[in-house]
């Protein structure tokens, strides 16, 4: 295909990365503590919050494999990008929390609730994710859109991919390292509108060649045709799938798509640390409900795209590269993004768009550098280390993200052998195997006063090890290297979905069978951090944050995703 991009795409990227300097340069000019550093001197506002939250979860792995789900199985995704239900559980349920205990991290709460070992794992867990789930995700998406968009330009392909995404990792370190969180999340509200303004041009452009008519009408007509060329293939880009289905079972999805959620967008440290960078509660709230509204938006512009460029290959309109999966050749879903960038929109508007995609992978790596920064710094080396002095700790923060990026990059090699689905699929996978100690231990420990350190020790260990274990299992199966006994074939076949829900249930279990066989925690230590120990001040202040607007605001966004389930549940009828 040769080099897709020409002057006129070069001088708007370029522009782009200009105002992203100006912005680092203005945002990054205080950083002398660690609260300024990790949490930009709890002084963010709402909207900032909200926008930073949508930019650092939909990062280019969203898009690009988002989209390569929507043209191999429709839909069937959809579940984990209507998540913004899951959003408004934060706002009401655990930002509270998080907002009157004035902690740094994640895992700093689980030491107030629980013990100091329970913080110890959390961290530990939630680095190895990281690198499992956002660095080389993300670094191997962006490297998939330089590898289809600039084929030549290092040679081949397969040095695009590297050298592209290499370089991209680079540029977001430095600017993150220089600005911590305050550069990170005003990047983000930048890079947010730029992620939706590219991948509506993409639609648009999308449905008018699926209609062969440049005009608004064509938009309209491509839809119906769109509609039109999946309704026969109806089986493989429905909302909902029987459970004979080996990929989306209805009951796995209703089962592990809530797990996963809670887990990512509430008790996450990548997510949840642009609310505890807000300037208060209602700050923080508001900008989850803000996120919220966002959050509705990437079924549309992203998952979209992918069944547009489907139907497109379908009639002859696009080519979109094969892979050989099983011995069969099948469309390579991760390139159906950037090959439709790269054939479908003009010069110019061609630069705005992969501008969209470095912005969406330069913000999910952002807000992965400084998250790692946080929870390496302030949960294990300042425990290691304590006393240390603020710039010390800023400094060793630096230097822990540089390793995990290292490790993410290694980890990107084995990827495909996790999941022959496509990049979305992986990412989901691995996180379905995560979540569920984690989600039961803070859901347990919110809701329960009874639920003890050790019941949430042992359900973290446990959970995580046999969610690692089947991860192990599946690398394995899927790679050829584990071919028997029959029944550990099985296990690494068994499906994602299924597995996450009996990874929560053994998780809760064992968190409520040690808690009740050993002692009540001390009432005072939990007073304020569980729902039956909120003293009546914290409820007066909780009911002084919010007003009708935010009720209103609350209502309308899940009523957006309650018509989006009821519309792609019977679309393909």
């Amino acid at each position: 295909m040769g080099t897709s991009l020409f002057f006129w795409d070069w001088a708007v990227i370029a522009a782009y990365f200009a105002g992203m300097v100006l912005l680092v340069w203005w945002s990054s000019k205080k950083q002398d503590t660690t609260s300024d550093y990790f949490l930009a001197g709890r002084n963010i506002p709402w909207f900032v919050v909200g926008a930073s939250l949508f930019a650092s979860n939909i990062g280019s792995e969203h898009i690009v494999g988002l989209s390569g789900n929507g043209a191999t199985s429709g839909v069937g995704m959809a579940h984990w990008e209507l998540h913004a239900w899951v959003l408004i559980m934060l706002a009401w349920v655990f930002v509270p929390f998080y907002q009157r205990s004035g902690v740094f991290t994640m895992p700093e709460f689980l030491e107030k609730r629980f013990n100091s070992k329970s913080r110890w794992i959390l961290s530990i867990v939630s680095l190895i994710a990281y690198v499992f789930t956002k660095v080389s995700v993300t670094v191997y998406a962006g490297g998939m859109v330089f590898g289809v968009l600039l084929p030549d330009t290092f040679g081949t392909p397969e040095n695009a991919f590297w050298i592209g995404a290499l370089l991209t990792v680079i540029l977001t370190g430095i600017y993150t390292v220089l600005g911590g969180l305050r550069a990170v999340v005003y990047t983000d509200t930048a890079q947010a509108f730029i992620l939706v303004i590219g991948s509506i041009f993409i639609t648009v452009f999308g449905l008018q060649a699926l209609a062969g008519d440049s005009s608004l009408i064509g938009v309209v007509d491509g839809w119906k045709e769109m509609v039109a060329t999946c309704k026969a293939n109806a089986a493989n880009f429905a909302l909902w799938r029987p459970n004979t289905d080996p990929d989306f079972p209805w009951l796995g999805i209703l089962i592990a798509s809530p797990i996963v959620g809670i887990w990512y967008w509430c008790t996450d440290q990548y997510i949840v640390q642009r609310t505890l960078a807000a300037k208060n509660l209602t700050h923080a709230r508001r900008g989850a409900i803000w996120g919220a509204f966002l959050k509705v938006t990437p079924v549309l512009i992203f998952l979209i795209p992918g069944m547009i460029g489907w139907a497109l290959h379908q009639k002859g309109l696009l080519e979109i590269p094969m892979q050989t999966v099983n011995g069969q050749s099948v469309l390579n879903g991760d390139k159906v993004f950037p090959t439709m960038v790269a054939t479908l929109l003009p010069v110019g508007l061609r630069g705005l768009v992969v501008g969209g995609l470095i912005a969406a992978l330069m913000s999910s790596l952002s807000s992965l550098f400084n998250s790692c920064a946080s929870l390496f710094t302030v949960d294990i080396y300042e425990k290691i280390r304590p006393g240390t002095s603020e710039r010390h700790l800023v400094t060793v923060g630096r230097i822990a993200t540089g390793v995990v990026v290292a490790l993410g990059i290694i980890w990107i090699p084995v990827m495909p052998l996790i999941s022959r689905g496509g990049l979305y699929k992986y990412l989901q996978s691995v996180q379905s195997y995560l979540a569920p100690p984690l989600t039961a231990v803070f859901l347990l420990g919110l809701f329960s006063k009874r639920i003890n350190a050790h019941g949430a020790v042992a359900g973290l260990v446990t959970g995580f090890i046999l969610g690692m274990t089947k991860l192990v299992i599946q690398a394995l199966v899927g790679g050829g290297t584990i071919t028997g006994p029959e029944w550990l074939v099985a296990v690494g076949d068994y499906n994602f979905l299924f597995a996450s829900g009996w990874l929560l249930g053994i998780s809760v279990v064992t968190i409520v069978t040690v808690s009740l066989l050993t002692a009540a925690p001390d009432a005072k230590k939990i007073e304020g951090l569980t729902f039956s120990t909120i003293s009546a001040k914290h409820k007066a202040e909780n009911r002084a944050s919010w007003n009708k607007w935010d009720v209103i605001a609350t209502a309308g966004v899940l009523g957006i995703v309650l018509t989006l389930y009821l519309y792609f549940s019977f679309w393909l009828k």
